[in-house]
């Protein structure tokens, strides 16, 4: 159990394992690798096709994206320019491929103007042959972004979802957290989304913010439910270097964050709200028919970037733009990626390549931090080892009550789930951790 110490008794807030490995681990791949090569041997029946607008009309205390603010005019047509060269050059060169998902993220995707967005939308229906209407296709705003205009263009298109970054319905902590918000500006976006009929509304709320309670916490939760939101994310706030907060020396403290996760999860829960993960609380879907579209399993997350900033998978490799985080270094890599030709396009010159074992590990971590858990037979069939004999601390997670196991399935419990962002960084190999360390932040 010695191990499990971290666990334990230490932070609950080691880090949030969103993707393995993070990109803190990517470095310039040499020989660049061609993208015909990276996919020649990989599944393309249900791909995840992701856009990346690095657009923002602020840049929030909290926020390590790739993004900038106020970019200069002519730079988002021009982004629109390389975007469908990009485009265009990861089609030819990875061939055809059928689209499972669809998410245009950043930044803030509808800090384009409609008729950009209008260009947005048809070079990934036309150039990926993917009907937006028919399958799953999710979208990023904020409140003043989510004008009546732009939602038009994203319900003419068929956006299924549209998630609106809030943190918080208390003008003081978004403050606080070096994010200028009225509550009226947010209230009105949100009743826009919700006129202009689109199917599901995602909130995202912060809790840990300066000068937050619990009560304050499950004020902001109460507002956001008089919207009828399908889905709920709750982030725990984390202070990273390079970021506004991070300059500031801004502070925050487990006991606080802990308390308001519990309390939000249990005020959700009661309301019939499933839990999903650590941080995602959704509505059961409404009965009836639903868009048909291929199966598409985040484990295995054949996914395609596009954009400055947007990184993809393969099984075999992982790749993306520079990351960095400060304001200079974004600019630096946006300004390279605008100049950047055809050819240079259809190349991986910067990520990782996985071996079989990190592999294996990426499929675990990715199971487990989700709440439906770690099949062991599709582990089993998918490497024909045992997830059990190949990770043993899975075990020990058991053994400590931050994980259940039966014959068919290994699940954290509700004290591993409020534990996922000590548990992902726990489960990283010992390489990948040394790797992540030595990257230099800029």
């Amino acid at each position: 159990m010695r191990r499990l110490e971290p666990l334990l008794a230490g932070t609950p807030y080691a880090g949030y394992a969103y993707a393995y490995p993070h990109k803190m681990a990517y470095r310039p791949l040499a020989p660049p690798v061609p993208l015909a090569e990276a996919w020649a041997e990989e599944p393309r029946d249900a791909v995840f096709l992701y856009a990346h607008v690095p657009f923002c009309e602020m840049r929030c205390g909290f926020c390590n994206l790739f993004t900038t603010t106020h970019p200069g005019e002519g730079v988002e047509a021009r982004y629109l320019t390389a975007l469908t060269s990009e485009a265009r050059a990861v089609r030819e060169a990875v061939g055809p491929v059928r689209v499972a998902q669809v998410a245009i993220g950043g930044g803030t995707p509808t800090y384009l103007p409609p008729h950009h967005l209008e260009t947005l939308f048809d070079l990934l229906s036309e150039t990926f042959s993917a009907d937006l209407a028919a399958i799953p296709t999710a979208i990023e705003t904020s409140p003043l972004t989510a004008t009546a205009d732009r939602l038009r263009v994203l319900r003419k298109r068929g956006v299924e979802r549209v998630s609106i970054g809030v943190q918080s319905f208390i003008e003081a902590e978004t403050a606080a957290a070096g994010r200028a918000q009225q509550r009226s500006a947010v209230e009105a976006a949100l009743e826009r989304i919700r006129s202009a009929g689109i199917p599901r509304l995602n909130i995202d709320l912060m809790y840990g913010l300066p000068g937050q309670t619990v009560e304050t916490w499950l004020t902001s939760l109460e507002a956001a439910l008089r919207y009828e939101p399908e889905e709920l994310y709750l982030y725990p706030l984390y202070v990273r270097p390079l970021t506004g907060l991070g300059r500031r020396g801004a502070e925050t403290w487990d006991a606080q964050r802990l308390d308001c996760y519990r309390a939000g999860r249990d005020f959700l829960l009661a309301l019939g709200y499933t839990q999903h993960s650590m941080r995602h609380f959704a509505l059961p879907p409404a009965p009836g028919p639903r868009p048909l579209a291929p199966a598409y399993a985040c484990q295995e997350d054949a996914m395609l970037g596009l954009g400055c900033g947007a990184r993809s998978y393969t099984q075999a490799l992982h790749y993306s733009s520079e990351y960095v985080i400060g304001r200079a270094g974004v600019r630096e890599i946006l300004t390279g990626y605008l100049a950047r030709n055809p050819a240079d396009f259809a190349q991986a010159a910067y990520g990782i390549r996985l071996e079989p074992g990190e592999q294996r590990r990426r499929w675990l971590i990715k199971s487990l931090l989700h709440a439906e858990g770690l099949r062991l037979d599709e582990y089993h069939g998918r490497y024909g080892t045992s997830a059990l004999e190949d990770f043993p601390n899975v075990t020990d997670l058991c053994e400590s009550g931050l994980a259940a196991r039966d014959d068919e399935w290994v699940r954290l419990t509700s004290l591993g789930l409020e534990r996922s962002d000590a548990i992902g960084p726990w489960l990283y190999s010992e390489a990948m951790r040394a790797r992540m360390e030595a990257f230099p932040l800029r």
